[in-house]
């Protein structure tokens, strides 16, 4: 009797097995449609049948949500390279384990920030970062330990001579240098490698048309916090805050985005894509998902100077461009001179001195901590740069910089 019932449950369980295995898997109109309209749909469709559950199911929003080309001409490997490490931080650190599972995927598995050229660079930034960070305990811990060695372990430090704007992780460390976009694209990276989610954030244009610049964000406990290269644990108290404060989130010039792999509401404005210095910011390429996030960092910029007023920790430090020393008393003597503020190594601001056109009173200001000393740094009319050290007291300081 007990061998009848033994072989009775072993046959009603092999009639559950065959069943789940003939049970078909569930209905993804968007993968079939991404994988239908690629040019190699075998090759995806086997990828996907080589890898577990998990890896399977990163693979299919990889897949889904990726840039055409990428899903018609990116090595597969790659692809499943990206995945796999990315799964071997998930594994390893708590910090990644206990992230929502949207951020995961949105903000920790892309295998690209942009439109930079794909490589290996997850499998790279993991190797070298995680001897680091493997005896840090929290996701804020692991950061800091990142981004406070960021230049000592990569050896890319911040150039305008690097070869072009959008640099792979690759290209930078090969180089050794990169200007602002390379770099917040290398600091992602890094981030991701570890498992913490980030993202590229950034502005075609200043609202003084002083061009556009790049940073990074990173999720830390539940929220979007404000960092950059060269910044080890300052979050959301970057030089850029008063310039940031100026954004205009209904003008795509002017506003500030944060790239978002997957469904997005908007689109990034990738400016180093234009063929020309005037090409027209809705005539960029639109396949970068992004979010706009300018009011954030409105309500940010003021709350900081609300708070330092209050407290009473800060003052402006207000600086004014002049053609030449001696003829400081005519708004013609007035000339626009792009400068930026340091305290020791670390930049506090920067900005555009007043044109001719603007009124007397129109200075740039600068809100700094007060009893400090700072360096501006600007060029004259031959190109040369030039330091110029100022004492900030308890009152509002006005400096005078010359061109020539």
């Amino acid at each position: 009797m007990k061998k009848i019932l033994y072989l009775m449950v072993v046959v009603a369980a092999s009639v559950v097995a065959l069943s789940a295995l003939r049970t078909p898997q569930p209905h993804n109109p968007a993968l079939e449609a991404a994988i239908g309209a690629s040019s190699r749909p075998e090759a995806l469709q086997q990828l996907l049948k080589k890898n577990d559950k998990h890896h399977r199911e990163a693979l299919e929003y990889l897949i889904t949500h990726m840039p055409t080309a990428d899903r018609d001409t990116m090595p597969l490997d790659l692809l499943k390279e990206n995945v796999e490490y990315a799964f071997m931080a998930y594994d390893k650190y708590p910090w990644t384990k206990a992230l929502p599972k949207e951020i995961f995927y949105t903000d920790v598995l892309p295998y690209y920030v942009v439109d930079e050229v794909r490589d290996s660079w997850r499998r790279e930034l993991y190797e070298l970062f995680a001897p680091l960070v493997d005896t840090c305990t929290t996701m804020y811990s692991t950061l800091c330990a990142v981004n406070s060695n960021i230049p000592r372990i990569t050896g890319v430090e911040y150039n305008t001579r690097r070869e072009k704007t959008n640099q792979s992780p690759r290209e930078s460390m090969r180089q050794g240098m990169a200007s602002c976009t390379g770099l917040s694209i290398l600091l992602v990276d890094a981030y991701r490698a570890v498992g913490i989610p980030a993202r590229f954030v950034g502005t075609a244009s200043w609202h003084d048309n002083r061009g556009n610049h790049s940073w990074t964000e990173v999720w830390l406990d539940g929220e979007w916090r404000v960092t950059e290269y060269y910044f080890p644990s300052q979050l959301d108290h970057l030089w850029f805050m008063a310039d940031a404060a100026k954004a205009n989130p209904n003008d795509r010039n002017y506003a500030i985005y944060a790239t978002r792999f997957g469904e997005a509401p908007d689109w990034f404005p990738m400016v180093w894509c234009a063929e020309e210095e005037d090409t027209p910011v809705d005539s960029l390429p639109r396949y970068i998902g992004a979010e706009n996030v300018t009011q954030h960092y409105i309500d940010l910029a003021h709350e900081q100077q609300t708070r330092h007023t209050e407290a009473g920790t800060h003052t402006l430090l207000r600086i004014a461009g002049y053609t030449k020393q001696g003829a400081t008393q005519h708004s013609e003597d007035r000339v626009v001179i792009g400068v930026d503020i340091f305290a020791g190594s670390e930049q506090m601001g920067g900005g555009l001195t007043s044109s001719p056109v603007h009124d007397m009173n129109d200075v740039f200001s600068l809100f700094v901590p007060k009893n400090a000393t700072y360096e501006l740094r600007y060029n004259n009319a031959a190109g040369h740069l030039q330091r110029q050290t100022v004492t900030v007291g308890e009152e509002p300081t006005t400096v005078n910089i010359y061109l020539q």
